[in-house]
């Protein structure tokens, strides 16, 4: 058995969880919410640069795993878990940043480790307090003028009283025109417009799938809608494709992106960086796209 000494001995190796989802995947095993990463302690400076005035510390917090720190523009508050892990993980949460190191790793190595992250970990701590703040906000009313997202655009819905119960899109007015009973409820109205919407999905999924499996000189076996919280896609070995419905609330490039992404998993069943060479050989701006793809939370897009 290696000795405590020997695993010190070794470069110490840092893994970066990022949670944009409330704690759970977005898209497994492509999913841009877990990432592994070398670390390497950098040189960095210990002192605030001129004319940066540092706030004043929080409160001390009487949870003993509560902990400070002081970096260049403010003082974080984050929780510290020791375990039996070889490395030291970065969990950004609804309670914050939390830690989870190994016993043998000092607080000086784990405070270097935050120093050399802090960047990260204020961008994805502002973008949490914003996706709080915006899940604070009323949900989509389901009444006649509501505004439904759809290919990156907004619909106006239009409820028409009438026994006839139908549903179309007047693309010249961007309006959804629900023909429902007088009585009908609100779950009635949801269930004709999540079918509907369904509907599409599959109609510009399957229009979009030859595209880019020409491109990439691949064969598919099978695309079915999947309605799961935590992937936009998936694909097995055997070419069996699954998209996330839910991928017809945004732009045809973002569903572009994720079916491109998906049949590249045909070529390289991995995300090393030959995967990543053969999406952009197809989809040359995926940075963009996978960049706004992480931005767009599941309870930024409507309730049914």
């Amino acid at each position: 058995m290696k000795s405590c000494f020997s695993l010190l001995a070794k470069p110490l190796q840092f893994l970066l969880q990022l949670d944009l989802f409330s704690d759970h995947r977005v898209d497994d095993p492509e999913s841009p919410l877990s990432t592994d990463s070398p670390y390497t302690a950098p040189r960095f400076k210990k002192t605030p640069p001129p004319n940066v005035v540092v706030p004043l510390p929080p409160p001390p917090s009487k949870s003993p795993n509560k902990r400070q720190i002081r970096l260049p523009e403010q003082w974080l508050e984050y929780t510290l878990l020791r375990s039996k892990r070889r490395t030291i993980g970065f969990l950004i949460n609804e309670d914050g940043l939390r830690i989870t190191a190994p016993r043998w790793v000092t607080i000086a190595d784990i405070e270097q480790a935050i120093q050399e992250k802090r960047r990260w970990i204020v961008t994805k701590l502002n973008e949490r307090r914003e996706r709080d703040a915006r899940q604070l906000q009323p949900q989509m009313q389901w009444v006649d003028g509501a505004k439904l997202p759809y290919l990156g655009k907004q619909l106006t819905l239009r409820i028409l009283a009438t026994q006839a119960m139908g549903i179309e899109l007047d693309n010249a007015s961007d309006e959804l025109r629900i023909s429902l009973p007088a009585d009908a409820g609100e779950q009635q109205l949801k269930d004709r417009v999540q079918a509907w919407m369904q509907q599409e999905a599959r109609r510009v999924f399957l229009e979009r799938l030859p595209v880019y499996a020409e491109k990439l000189d691949v064969s598919y076996h099978s695309m079915s809608l999947s309605a799961a919280a935590t992937r936009w896609g998936s694909c097995t070995s055997q070419g069996k494709i699954r998209l996330n419905w839910r991928l017809i609330h945004f732009s045809p490039t973002l569903i572009d992106y994720v079916i491109a992404h998906e049949l590249a998993h045909l070529r390289e069943m991995n995300h090393g960086p030959q995967f990543w060479a053969t999406v952009q050989s197809v989809f040359p701006e995926f940075e963009q796209a996978k960049h706004a793809l992480r931005h767009h939370a599941l309870h930024d897009i409507p309730v049914f």
